[in-house]
């Protein structure tokens, strides 16, 4: 159940939601725990009508406390979708330290954490066009609300995980920007 006001596309984005992660995140292997809990329904999709950093934040408050909640093998995961807030990046960026004190705040850390995805993401270390951008780029502004006991689980399973990065970065490389539009998906910048 998603709380406060429903986005009135709610239906139509989160549709563009699962295609981004199926036909990228799944299908480049960007995430490789995503195949699992998509399988198994264990995603939950959050549309939120949102138009500020307050509003998403409250949100955000509402879909932790839910997923915190929640039972696991029903709810692994919660992607927070706000097509209408923070189209800017850089506010997007800023907000994400506040979404961090609210995890904290509600005694959350350690027990659940906070991914980013945004249209114009963009790592501090590549310039805009960089394909390895494309690894964190989803087609609206999204909060990925993880339980860090699956991720432990995920990690202890996955060999070399720390390597996700790099392979990801390779893998958008090789792929190339009108293989990418291919998909889909948008714009890789």
């Amino acid at each position: 159940m998603t709380h406060g006001p429903a986005h009135p596309d709610a239906a139509r984005v989160q549709l563009q939601m699962q295609r981004w992660l199926e036909r990228a995140v799944i299908g480049l292997n960007l995430c490789p725990f995503a195949k699992a809990v998509h399988a198994k329904g264990q995603i939950h999709y959050a549309v939120s009508a949102a138009s500020d950093a307050t509003e998403l934040l409250d949100a955000l408050r509402q879909e932790l406390l839910d997923l915190q909640q929640a039972d696991p093998t029903l709810r692994d995961t919660t992607l927070l979708v706000a097509p209408e807030a923070l189209a800017d990046f850089l506010e997007f960026n800023a907000c994400l330290g506040r979404a961090d004190r609210l995890l904290r705040k509600l005694g959350l850390d350690g027990v659940l954490q906070i991914a980013s995805f945004h249209p114009r993401y963009q790592f501090a270390d590549a310039s805009p066009e960089d394909m390895s951008n494309c690894s964190n780029r989803a087609p609206y502004p999204t909060l990925h609300l993880l339980r860090e006991d699956s991720i432990s689980r995920a990690l202890h399973t996955y060999p070399d995980a720390a390597d996700i990065y790099q392979r990801n970065a390779q893998t958008l490389n090789a792929l190339g920007a009108s293989a990418w539009a291919k998909l889909g998906l948008g714009q890789p910048v």
